[in-house]
Formats: structure tokens, sequence, C-alpha cells
């Protein structure tokens, strides 16, 4: 009776050992299934695609901009060496050191002004003599935002609003502008590039950037930068009305001497293509 006894009572110790373990072993699979699953789920879920409104972005006024634009080279008409000194952003306190400077070595430049700047009358005086010592006063825009001149596309109004301030200062009707960050992408929109052609305006870029506007721009530099942007014989160098420009100055003009460059101001009747929108129209 007691072997009897001792027999069952081993017979449910691995009866209930069978039970635990299966119980353990069905967990683990059960555990592996699931983390299959899991994994097959994230694999084949497909992320909702978010699309963002549309928005235009203006060039940005920063270092890498303004390279993209310096690397475009228009072919130019002349054999020799030539080059166009253009300061933009004035009138300001810096445009009569400048033109003192230029003076005293007989150049003439061409200068591209905003009217806001220009209705200022602290600066009407300095405009007049720029013009009367022979620099051409080019149009700047009024305000140089990106917004209004090209997605509202008053381009041309604020144009011709900035070409009358300079008239009514110099006398003079000057149709040569610069568009602010450049011509391009904001004129190869065919509409607005046919306002151009309508109301007779010619638009100049530059092939070589000083780097001027640069928050850390240096003399030393703005002159590095020069010359090694300085490959064609004919130059349109784009400068701003800026102290560090105005120190810098004496030096470029030496450089270019050095090169057997000489320097001349845009002239009407010697108007040559140089935009990046590509167009000879303008």
């Amino acid at each position: 009776m007691g072997d009897l006894n001792s027999v069952k009572t081993s017979w449910k110790v691995i009866t209930t050992g069978l039970i635990v373990l299966a119980i353990i072993v069905g967990g683990i699979i059960g555990f592996k299934v699931e983390q299959q699953q899991a994994v097959l789920t994230e694999s084949t879920e497909v992320a909702p695609v978010v699309k963002e409104p549309s928005k235009i972005v203006a060039p940005r006024n920063d270092k890498q901009h303004y390279q993209r634009q310096a690397t475009h080279k228009n072919p130019l008409p002349k054999n020799e060496k030539i080059v166009y000194l253009t300061f933009d952003d004035g009138p300001s306190e810096y445009t009569a050191k400048l033109t003192e400077i230029l003076a005293q070595h007989n150049i003439q430049a061409t200068f591209f002004m905003q009217g806001v700047n220009l209705k200022n009358k602290k600066f009407t005086k300095a405009v007049k003599q720029a013009s009367q010592e022979g620099h051409y006063i080019g149009a700047h825009s009024m305000t140089h935002n990106y917004n209004s001149l090209y997605v509202q596309k008053n381009f041309v109004a604020e144009m011709n609003e900035t070409i009358q301030l300079i008239k009514s200062i110099t006398s003079k009707d000057h149709r040569l502008v610069r568009a602010p960050y450049g011509s391009a992408p904001g004129l190869q929109n065919k509409e607005l590039l046919n306002e151009v052609v309508s109301a007779k305006l010619k638009v100049w870029d530059w092939n070589i950037d000083s780097m001027d506007w640069a928050r850390n721009a240096t003399p030393e530099s703005i002159l590095s930068t020069i010359k090694s942007e300085t490959t064609q014989n004919t130059e349109v160098v784009l400068m701003h009305e800026k102290a560090v420009t105005v120190d810098t100055l004496p030096r470029i003009i030496q450089f270019f001497k050095s090169q057997g460059y000489s320097f001349e101001v845009y002239g009407t009747y010697d108007h040559f293509p140089m935009n990046f929108a590509h167009s000879k129209k303008i």
C-alpha cells in the first residue's frame, strides 16, 4: 500500500512539472509570435504623407546665395581689360567718402541707390555731387523687399519711382537698374520680365561678388575674394556702401591697375547684357 502511494505521489509531481513546463514553453512561443507580428507590422506600415503648404522663399541674404549668383559668368563683348566698380544700397554716409577716393584716381563708378534712402534729404548733396562728377546713378528699388518686388510683382513700379527720385536730384533719366538679390530667380518670371522690357529698363547684375556684405568681412577677405574671382577681360564688381568697403577701395583700385585693367562707368549707349536671367532684352 505504501509503495502504491509513493508511485501516485511521484506521478503527481511529474504531471505538475509537465504542466508548468508546457505553460512556460507556450508563453515563450506566444511572446516570440507577438514580436514577429510587431516587426511585420512595423515593416509594412506606411507613414502618412504630410503635404506642407506651398510657399515662396526669398533668396537669402547670405554667403550661399551670393556665391551661387557670383559664379555665373556672362559672355562679354570687349577684348580689352575693363572693370566696372559698382556700389549698392546708397545713398548713405559713405557715398561722399567713396566718391572722394574715386576722384583721387580719376575713376567714375556706377551706383545703385534705394528710393527710401534717396528720400533722406541729408544725402541729397552727395547724390547730386556724385552725378556731377560723372558717376552713374541707377535704381535699386524703393523697398529692397523680395515679396513686394517679385511675388506681388511691383518690380517695375518700384524701379520707376526710384528713377523719378534720382531724376529729381540729378536731372538725369537713367534706365539701368539692379535687381535686389540679383535678377534670378525673380525676373525669370516671363510676365514680370516682359513688364521690365516694356518699361525699357536695363538690368545689371555682376560677375564678381566682393563679399563685402558678409558680417565678418575685412579688407583682407574682400580683396582676396576679388582677386580669386577676377578671371575675365570685363568684370563687373558688386560692392556696397559700407565702412569696410571704403577702407578697402584704395587696395581694390590698386589691384586692378596692377592687372592692367582700365576703369569704366556704365554708359547707356555701351550697354551689354549682364544678368542672371540670361536675357538679351535687358
